[in-house]
This record gives C-alpha cells, structure tokens and sequence, in this order.
C-alpha cells in the first residue's frame, strides 16, 4: 500500500479511467480508478479524512482486477475508514490549532472586520467579525494569510542555506500531500500546515526545499534534510500520525 505524505512530482500524469461510489464501514465514498504509464502495480490511497479513495493501476488493466484487488483488501479499508477522524466543520465555539496552539472560535457579527487573534481568560481565542454564512471561510482565509508569511521567511531562509533559488511558492489545499517540488523550482505547500506546531512547519519546508537539490528520497536527500531539520525523525512522524486530523477539518 501506498499512504505516502510526500512524493517527487510525476513525470508523467495520472489519467482518470472509472470514478464512482464506493460502500465501505456504513459510508459511501467516491471512489477513482487512476491509470498511470509508470505504475507496475496496483496502489491504494485514503484521502484524507477518509472523503474517498483512490486505485493506481497500471495501463490496460482490466476492471475486473481492480475488483478483485478492492475485494482483498475491503477489511484493510474498512479498519482504516473506521479510524478516520470525524470532520469538524469549523464553527463558533470550537477549538482549532493555530501554530499547534488550540484557539477558541468567537464570533462577533456586530463588527466589522476580518480576523483576529487574541488572548482570553481561558486560553487563545479567535475573534471572527462579519456574517455567519462567512465565518468558516475567513478562518481560512486567515489561515491562508499566516501561511504566507511563515512560509515565504523559513523557505528564503532554508534555500539560502542550501544554495538553490525557489521560483514561485504556491498555497494549495491537497488532499494527498503536504508539500511538493517540481524540477523547475516551484513549491507548493498546504496552507492548512498553520496548524501544525511551528517545529513541523519548518521540517516541511525544509523538506520540499531538499527537493531543489535532491529530486528524489534517497540517502543524499534524507541527509540534507536532517542537516536543514535536525528534528526530522520526530517531525516527519507527527505529521504522519495527525495530519488526517488537520486534514479532516471542514472549511466550506
């Protein structure tokens, strides 16, 4: 199985071949079947928060393989699906990770305004101004911006260290991957990495930024990662272990 958080852009792109539902642990899930020219075998990914699943296969593969791939593996799935964290829809009076902080969600229609971040009586809170309807998608927005700003600083300060030019940085909201490098220079983060603890912020940009040097997961680019984060090991392992969680959460 395959349920990498970080892989080397491919050369050359996955098509769709069959989408469709998919019943598994009392959910009905979308389910694609993806051919890629360079897999020899077949994969199987969970999105994050369990929102679906997706099958590599090889070219030419005939349906009735896939079938019997997914019937091998229903038990796999099941017992992974039943793990998944709920889907929180971001709203007032729930707590989300600013920076691995939880901060409470206040909303307070009567002011104008966007975001703000201050710190209450009990704990760190988020003041949301502006209509109901609005409020999940300014807290991303918000998030969006802090993204900016950190990742912009630990990518110039990680590029400078290791000699090589970063040609644009992207935010995006992936569902497969935190980070990803391509061969002309172009990362690519995503922004819901604000609400991880500033030390996993750095080992992903650190991370991608290896990729400039080392398009690869080989020993060269793991040393270079450790030299750029030395805390990698543990980093690269509460991604791993929480990262379903901040990808669950619910923005629309």
């Amino acid at each position: 199985m395959i349920l990498s958080l970080f892989r080397s852009p491919p050369k050359k792109s996955a098509t769709l071949k069959v989408e469709r539902s998919y019943e598994v642990a009392g959910r009905v899930l979308p389910l694609r079947v993806m051919e890629n020219p360079r897999a020899t075998r077949l994969t199987l990914r969970i999105d994050a928060g369990g929102k679906g699943l997706r099958i590599t296969v090889p070219p030419g593969m005939p349906t009735r393989e896939v079938e019997k791939f997914l019937a091998r593996h229903e038990g796999w799935i099941e017992t992974r699906i039943a793990k998944m964290p709920d889907q929180p829809k971001v709203r007032p009076g729930i707590k989300i990770p600013i920076r691995g902080l939880p901060h409470l969600i206040v909303h307070e229609p009567g002011k104008r305004g966007t975001v703000r971040q201050e710190n209450g009586a009990e704990g760190p809170r988020l003041i949301v101004y502006g209509d109901r309807p609005h409020l999940a998608r300014r807290v991303g927005d918000f998030l969006k911006r802090e993204a900016r700003h950190d990742l912009d600083m630990l990518v110039a300060r990680h590029t400078a260290t290791v000699g090589r030019r970063a040609k644009i940085i992207r935010l995006k909201d992936t569902k497969s991957r935190w980070g990803s490098c391509t061969s002309d220079g172009t990362l690519a983060f995503s922004w819901r990495i604000m609400m991880a603890p500033p030390p996993i912020i750095d080992y992903l940009v650190a991370h991608e930024v290896a990729h400039l040097k080392e398009m690869n997961h080989g020993p060269k680019f793991w040393k270079l990662c450790g030299e750029l984060c030395p805390d990698t090991e543990r980093c690269r392992a509460w991604l791993k272990r929480n990262g379903s969680a901040l990808q669950a959460i619910d923005f629309s």
